[in-house]
């Protein structure tokens, strides 16, 4: 599979949340979406991001934008995750590794020179209309919100 670039057609989805209910890209079908996607549940770099989100879901909701985060954690990781942080956003369990692999972001990783395939933190605003508006390959985790209200306003 090619690799996604901004202009492309978003991928669609269907996986379980945190609380066990189907979700899908398309179910926000005509909103814009922040669909970000980190390593693991409670690490510190994924920890930051999250709460980052968190404590600017307010103004992301104001502009219009549905949050998800996605990792390979099962479902009872994120419910714990999500009440350990209090995080007003989906999460989304992909533990068959659909949607990182059909986002490009599931790729091998080196960890003190140990090779292992892992999730690369990246996040993709998708637009009303489903198309990828930008893609965020440098994510820093303390400041992942304002990096996507900066490029939405230029």
């Amino acid at each position: 599979m090619s690799e996604l670039k901004e202009g492309d057609k978003a991928p669609d989805f269907k996986a379980k949340d945190q609380n066990g209910k189907s979700v899908s890209l398309s179910d926000h079908a005509g909103k814009d979406v922040i669909l970000y996607f980190y390593p693991k549940d409670d690490t510190p770099g994924c920890t930051a991001e999250a709460c980052n989100f968190r404590d600017n879901y307010q103004a992301l909701q104001q502009q219009g934008y549905v949050v998800i985060g996605v990792s390979t954690d099962d479902e009872k990781s994120h419910q714990k995750f999500s009440a350990k942080y209090d995080l007003p956003f989906t999460l989304i369990s992909d533990d068959e590794k659909k949607i990182v692999e059909a986002y490009g972001v599931w790729v091998e990783k080196n960890m003190y020179g140990k090779k292992y395939m892992g999730t690369a933190r990246k996040t993709f605003v998708i637009a009303k209309d489903g198309s990828i508006r930008k893609i965020i390959s440098k994510v820093d985790t303390a400041n992942s919100s304002q990096q996507v209200l900066e490029l939405i306003d230029n």
